[in-house]
C-alpha cells in the first residue's frame, strides 16, 4: 500500500518513519562504542560493520516510510525487524521503555498501514495503556513525593538528562509544582479514556496529550520518546467511520496480543492476575519485545548523585572524564539532546543509583578507559588522557544540586569505585 492521501493515517506512517530514523541515526553514531568490537559490551554475534550496516540500513529503510513511494507494509516490517535485532544484541543499552513502545508501536503499523478498524484500536489501546499505566503506576507504587504531591519539586533536578529550561522550572514556587503534579495525573489517568468518546472529546484529548509531551520535552531529554508519543495521538484524529475492514491476520494478531497486553498493563499495576493460557502466550511472545507494559518514574528519585570518573598515572593526581551531556563540570549548562540519545550517559544515570559491583558494563567501560579504546573515548566529550591512556581509574560519587549563581553545585559522597589497573 502507497499512502499519498493526507490525513491522520498518512501522517501517522510518516511521522513513525522519522521516530526510526532519529532512533536509528541516534544509534549509528555510538554502536561501535558500546557493543563493538572494542566497545563497553561487545557483541559475538556479528562485526562493527554489520552493526553500521544494521543501523544505517534502517535509517535508509525510514526515509523510504517517510517518503511514501514505496508499499508501507514491507518496510514496516523490516524496519521493526531491524530494531529488534538491535535490541537483542544490545539489550543492556536498548532496555529502555521507548525503545519497547518503538518496536510495539511497529508491530501494530504493520496491521495498521491499511487503516483498518482492528489497526486502528490497537494503536489507541496502547495509548491508553501507555498514558494510564504511566499514572496509576505512580499511584501503586505507594511512593510518597507522588501521594502527597511533591514529586515535581525533585523531579526537574533528579531527572536523568534536564534541559537548561528544567533549571528555571525548578526555581517555580511549591504551589505551581503540586498544581503541575495534579494535571499530570489527570492528563495521564483521565484524558486518555476520550478515545471512547465522540470527535470533539478526542481532538481535546489529543490537544492535551500531546501538550503534556511538548511541556515534557523543553524541560527533559527523553530521546524519541515524546515524538512518539504524539505519534501515538494522531488516531484520535482519524474518523472512525472511514476505517477499513480488517484482514484476517489483523484479527488474529488482535486476538493473540491484546489479553497478553492487559495482563501486562495489569503487572504494571502490581495487579496479579495470570491465566494459564495468557501467561504462556506472554512467555512465547517475550523475546519479540512488542507487547509491554509502561509505566515511567513509578518512584521519584529525591536526590541527583553523579558518577565520576577519573584517571591517574601515579594514583595521586587524578584528572576527570568529561562525558557529552550528564552532570559533570558545575559551570557546565545543561544540554539539548533529545531525540538524539546518548545511552552511555543515560547508563551512568541509572548505574549511580547502585553499587558498582550490581554494574558489570561499569566494569567493562573502566577497562576499556584504562585501554584507551578509541571507540568508547568517542562517546566522551573530554579526554584528560589524549596521548596514552591512564594507569588507574576510579569512580567518586557526586551530589549535585542547582546551583544560584551556577548551574551546579556538588559535594563529594563517597568514593564508587575503587582505583584500578590492567598493569602489575
Amino acid at each position: 500500500m502507497r499512502f499519498t492521501h493526507a490525513g491522520p493515517s498518512s501522517l501517522f506512517l510518516r511521522l513513525l518513519g522519522v521516530v526510526y530514523f532519529v532512533a536509528f541515526v541516534s544509534l549509528a553514531v555510538q554502536i561501535v562504542g558500546l557493543i563493538g568490537h572494542d566497545g563497553i559490551l561487545p557483541t559475538l554475534a556479528v562485526g562493527d560493520n554489520a552493526l553500521r550496516t544494521l543501523c544505517w540500513g534502517g535509517a535508509l529503510a525510514a526515509i523510504l516510510l517517510v517518503a511514501g513511494i514505496t508499499p508501507a507494509e514491507p518496510i514496516l516490517v523490516l524496519l521493526w525487524l531491524d530494531y529488534l535485532v538491535l535490541s537483542q544484541l544490545s539489550s543492556e543499552f536498548l532496555s529502555f521503555q521507548w525503545d519497547a513502545l518503538l518496536l510495539e508501536t511497529g508491530l501494530i503499523a504493520v496491521f495498521a498501514a491499511r487503516g483498518s478498524r482492528v489497526g486502528r484500536w490497537l494503536m489507541l489501546w496502547l495509548l491508553v495503556r501507555l498514558m494510564v499505566g504511566s499514572g496509576a503506576i505512580k499511584l501503586a507504587s505507594g511512593d510518597p513525593t507522588w501521594r502527597n504531591l511533591t514529586a515535581m519539586t525533585f523531579h526537574y533536578e533528579t531527572q536523568p538528562l534536564p534541559t537548561p529550561l528544567a533549571w528555571y522550572a525548578h526555581q517555580l514556587p511549591l504551589a505551581f509544582q503540586k498544581t503541575s503534579t495534579v494535571i499530570v495525573f489527570a492528563i495521564e489517568l483521565i484524558v486518555p479514556w476520550c478515545v471512547f468518546l465522540s470527535r470533539p472529546w478526542r481532538v481535546a484529548g489529543f490537544v492535551l496529550l500531546v501538550g503534556l509531551q511538548i511541556l515534557i520535552a523543553l524541560t527533559g531529554n527523553y530521546a524519541f520518546f515524546n515524538l512518539l508519543s504524539i505519534v501515538l495521538c494522531l488516531p484520535l484524529l482519524d474518523d472512525p467511520d472511514r476505517a477499513r475492514r480488517s484482514s484476517r491476520a489483523t484479527i488474529v494478531f488482535a486476538v493473540i496480543t491484546v489479553p497478553v497486553s492487559v495482563l501486562m498493563f495489569l503487572w504494571s499495576l502490581g495487579i496479579d492476575f495470570a491465566p494459564p493460557l495468557i501467561r504462556e502466550v506472554a512467555a512465547m511472545i517475550a523475546p519479540l519485545r512488542s507487547v509491554n507494559g509502561y509505566g515511567l518514574f513509578a518512584v521519584m528519585t529525591t536526590t541527583r548523585d553523579e558518577i565520576v570518573v577519573e584517571g591517574s598515572n601515579d594514583g595521586v593526581t587524578w584528572k576527570a572524564y568529561e562525558f557529552k551531556y550528564k552532570p559533570g563540570d558545575v559551570a557546565r549548562r545543561p544540554a539539548w539532546v533529545a531525540p538524539h540519545q546518548p545511552r552511555l550517559d543515560w547508563q551512568m544515570w541509572f548505574a549511580s543509583l547502585t553499587t558498582y559491583e550490581n554494574v558489570p558494563w561499569y566494569q567493562n567501560f573502566c577497562v576499556r578507559l584504562l585501554q584507551g579504546s578509541p571507540d568508547v573515548l568517542r562517546l566522551m566529550a573530554y579526554n584528560p588522557f589524549p596521548d596514552a591512556p591512564p594507569r588507574y581509574i576510579r569512580g567518586e560519587l557526586y551530589r549535585y544540586h542547582y546551583g544560584r549563581d551556577t548551574w551546579w553545585t556538588r559535594e563529594r559522597i563517597a568514593a564508587y569505585s575503587p582505583a584500578s589497573t590492567l598493569r602489575p
